[in-house]
This record gives structure tokens, sequence and C-alpha cells, in this order.
């Protein structure tokens, strides 16, 4: 009989990362990293009346505001906080935040 060899085994972590190189989804998910981020990115104020919901391939965030007045206040802070989320060099640039107004549904 012939002799196996024996392979190590690979993490979890690097075969996701295979598959998702593969696929050509690494910039997508380095990209949708910025939702799990956004209290450290926008401080928390801001984060306590926002959810980011999505973002775009084409980098349109989309976030859920409670009020009308944050939504207001938020459109005119807007050049600041896209420079506060694009100082990761590394993804795609958010390119425009769209405000809806509703609950921000933190998770738990």
């Amino acid at each position: 009989m012939s002799e196996r060899k024996k392979k190590r085994p690979e993490t979890v972590g690097s075969i996701i990362a295979n598959v998702l190189g593969d696929r050509g989804l690494t910039e997508r998910v380095k990209q949708a990293a910025i939702i799990p981020e956004w209290p450290a990115l926008v401080g928390p104020q801001i984060a306590e009346v926002t959810t980011p919901q999505s973002i775009t391939a084409n980098g349109t965030l989309f976030v859920r505001v409670t009020t009308n007045a944050w939504m207001n206040e938020l459109s005119l802070l807007e050049p600041e906080l896209l420079k506060s989320l694009n100082g990761n060099r590394d993804r795609a640039p958010v390119r425009r935040i769209r405000w809806m107004l509703g609950p921000a549904e933190k998770s738990r």
C-alpha cells in the first residue's frame, strides 16, 4: 500500500478567505466591515441615534436615523463623516450616505 501524505489541517479563517478570494468577494467583505465598525468611526453620540443598514458595491451607505432633526444634522456633517469612514485605505471608499428615517435598531 502506498503511504498517503498527511496534509496539515487548514484553519477555517484561511478556508473562508480562499473561497471569498476565488469568488471575488474579498473587497466587498472589507467594504461591509464598515457596518460593525460604525460606532467607533462616528462616535457614541451619533451611533446612539443611527444604525447602518447596508452598503452597495458603488459605495453608497444606507443609514437609519431616529429623528428628522438628527437626519438634517447628519446630512450637514456628511463630508466630515465620509472622511472618518474612509480613513482605512485598504477598502473601497464610502462615496455617499443615504439617510433614512426610522428607529435605530441596535443589535444585541
